[in-house]
């Protein structure tokens, strides 16, 4: 089963070009789909991208790639 990641092109706290070619690279199999998830609090306030419908968040684009690395299959 491929993998199901989220990110959004709004976030302040992430560049899609970077985080889309790392998350890529982690999983090469990946489903990526990139668009407001209606989170803007938190994304207001820190990186996050979701994994496999698990939000996972972090002060920085590296940290969370850290964090969600655990959660791809």
């Amino acid at each position: 089963m491929a993998n199901d990641i989220r990110v959004c092109d709004e976030c302040n706290h992430i560049r899609l070009k970077t985080i889309l070619p790392k998350l890529q690279k982690m999983a090469p199999d990946a489903e990526i789909k990139i668009g407001c998830k209606s989170y803007c609090g938190p994304c207001g306030k820190r990186a996050f991208v979701y994994v496999n419908g698990r939000y996972i968040s972090a002060a920085t684009e590296d940290e969370v790639l850290e964090k969600a690395a655990r959660f791809i299959k």
